[in-house]
């Protein structure tokens, strides 16, 4: 049966568990803040957000394609400014599948279902897999730019691979294909093949690690 979230498409791929800074100044997300701080709960302050496949954040015309599966969001803070516009925090918690876009209202409203990660037991040796070639890729990224994650990796199977996700610098189609990852054992192994590509890559151009030629930036809105 599906429910009713406020909508915030972006331009790139947010994973469960992992926070977004939010500029907002187009009026109809602006209308989507003051609605959620109508709410008086602050853990009912909930949102929810899909990448756009094509299109734009900005603009009048806005997304003109959205991917289906993205992430039901709460706002944690919220920083007012005198023009109006305010600057955010969000993080992300579970998986939602878009049903459907209604943007009549001051806000867009999705019609939405949940999508659960399935539970079931992660092999050992896929999880040491993925932690091993995702050490191996911080390595030799360290001598590029600065390191992608700080701090010891988890050690919960599925939040290790919702981690590894947000880390890799992958292109949004990629990491799109790791949100939709029907569990956590092919989300790792498919991180730990695309992390494996990229190493394989960055040693024919050592300069450069590949996905700088393909990454997207994330946009505000």
């Amino acid at each position: 049966m599906s429910d009713t979230l406020p909508m915030f498409p972006l331009g790139s791929v947010l994973f469960p568990g992992v926070s977004v800074p939010l500029i907002v100044f187009e009026d109809r997300y602006r209308a989507l803040v003051h609605h959620l701080l109508r709410v008086e709960d602050p853990t009912q302050r909930l949102f929810g957000t899909v990448g756009i496949r094509e299109g734009y954040e900005v603009g009048d015309h806005g997304a003109q394609s959205l991917y289906r599966i993205g992430v039901k969001v709460l706002l944690t803070e919220v920083e007012p400014h005198d023009d109006g516009t305010f600057s955010c925090v969000a993080v992300g918690l579970e998986r939602i599948a878009l049903e459907r876009l209604d943007t009549t209202g001051l806000f867009p409203v999705g019609h939405v279902e949940d999508r659960p990660e399935p539970e079931g037991v992660v092999e050992d040796h896929v999880v040491e897999r993925a932690r091993g070639v995702f050490t191996a890729y911080r390595a030799a990224l360290a001598e590029l730019r600065a390191d992608p994650y700080s701090g010891a990796l988890p050690r919960d199977p599925t939040y290790l691979s919702w981690t590894l996700a947000a880390c890799a610098p992958l292109p949004m189609p990629e990491r799109q294909a790791l949100l939709e990852a029907d569990d956590t054992t092919e989300r790792l192994l498919l991180v730990t093949d695309l992390l494996q590509t990229e190493l394989r890559a960055m040693n024919v151009i050592p300069s450069l690690p590949a996905t700088d030629v393909a990454r997207t930036r994330w946009s505000p809105n």
